[in-house]
């Protein structure tokens, strides 16, 4: 299994989905062994073996590479200090690693390493193309019967390995680019990527019947190979303590502040909010490109005092603020899934979600609106603060049934796609 990362460093839902359904396979008898591009080795293994793909050597002449990886391109090798996409400047920084034997890319011949950063950043297309190599390694002496790669970042890799092994592929779908840029603003690159994942594939997960019709209807994918299989929670016996240090009631957003997560419709609603009910506080807990957008806005509607801004969180400070909260608000514009919900639900937190989400699908115990339904929302939220018995239902019925979204279950259902995949009778 390819994945980009995974618990306890990840950003956002793809590494806390990556954790629930390996941990669900190995409960339904199935081996996995995860890799991704840089491993901290503080990830949990008891229920997955972790590779760490920056501690595989690749070597790029083999015969691998030409027929497999790249076709059509030959290599040779030639002795030289010179190393790509750098200046003046950096080339002497790397001379000086290379001296002291602290550069962190190694070479041997033709043979080497590539230490792969340990997240999103800004060589991030050159980096997928290096993971890919380090698969088509990987294929080339891991014992295994199927390929499940997660998400774009990691389909490249996938088809590498399949390439090199003959095994069969299966691609999930965590979010497409028309839920990360919407309809106008799509990046042709990443779609393509995406198409080529899923061209490939002899099988497609999709999170969500909403991410399902994306796929066959966007990028055109045959129906009889795209299946449903929604996400889950991560069970816990840890309860999330209520405790804050405020009198006012709190609302959240949890999430990256980006086009898709719909922060700014958020910002909107709390002002509709405070406008009945000035001792209310809201809390945009995350961080993302609209950033500067959002707070310029809180500010032209004088609503400053009322809102708090926390950066991004994770494991025990989200539990913190789940424990804060009264409501949890996801006003999403296209979600595939949305996992924060179940987490908030889980934390007895009654939640607001909105109907463009893969989550709506499952959930019976959340209210459901529209992302552009500022009033709806608003009213949903002031219901929620100011009707006890309301509350007290959705936190307790809420509770009850995210603890049944089981990632045990969802692994039963994968194993069948695999099966499938496998033509196992």
């Amino acid at each position: 299994m390819f994945g980009w990362e995974f618990p306890p460093h990840i950003s956002g839902g793809l590494g806390t989905a990556c954790y629930g359904l390996t941990k669900g396979l190995a409960l339904n008898g199935v081996d996995v062994t995860f890799v991704m591009p840089h491993a901290s080795g503080d990830e949990d293994e008891h229920y997955v073996k972790i590779r760490n793909a920056s501690d595989v050597e690749i070597d790029t002449s083999s015969v691998t590479y030409r027929e497999h990886i790249f076709p059509g391109v030959s290599y040779i090798q030639v002795n030289s200090r010179l190393v790509p996409y750098v200046g003046l400047e950096g080339y002497y920084n790397v001379i000086d690693q290379m001296s002291s034997g602290t550069l962190e890319q190694e070479f041997t011949g033709s043979r080497r390493k590539h230490t792969f950063s340990s997240g999103y950043g800004k060589n991030l297309m050159q980096e997928v193309n290096l993971y890919a190599q380090v698969a088509a390694e990987i294929a080339k002496s891991e014992e295994f019967d199927l390929i499940h790669a997660h998400d774009w970042l990691t389909y490249r890799a996938g088809i590498a390995a399949k390439r090199v092994s003959g095994k069969p592929l299966v691609v999930h779908i965590h979010a497409t680019e028309y839920d990360r840029s919407g309809e106008h603003n799509r990046n042709d690159i990443v779609y393509g990527m995406e198409r080529e994942g899923m061209m490939a594939a002899d099988a497609v997960c999709a999170v969500s019947d909403l991410t399902r019709n994306i796929v066959i209807e966007k990028y055109g994918i045959p129906a009889h190979k795209v299946f449903t299989l929604h996400n889950a929670v991560v069970p816990t016996d840890k309860k999330v303590e209520r405790e804050k240090n405020v009198d006012e009631k709190i609302v959240t957003f949890l999430g990256r502040v980006t086009f898709q997560k719909g922060p700014d419709y958020f910002v909107e609603t709390a002002k509709r909010v405070l406008d009945k009910d000035p001792n209310v506080r809201f809390v945009l807990a995350g961080d993302g490109d609209m950033m500067q957008h959002v707070i310029e806005r809180v500010a032209e509607l004088g609503i400053s005092d009322r809102f708090h801004f926390t950066g991004f969180l994770r494991g025990a400070d989200i539990d913190k603020m789940f424990g804060m909260s009264d409501v949890y608000v996801m006003p999403s514009i296209s979600e595939p899934f949305g996992i924060s919900p179940l987490e908030a639900m889980r934390a007895k937190v009654p939640v607001v979600i909105s109907k463009q989400s893969g989550v709506a699908e499952v959930l019976q115990h959340a209210i459901k609106v529209d992302f552009w339904d500022i009033d709806a929302t608003a009213d949903a939220i002031y219901g929620l603060l100011h009707y006890p018995a309301l509350s007290k239902l959705f936190a307790d019925k809420g509770e009850e049934e995210v603890n049944n979204l089981k990632w045990e279950n969802v692994a039963k259902k994968l194993k069948v796609i695999y099966e499938k995949t496998l033509h196992y009778e």
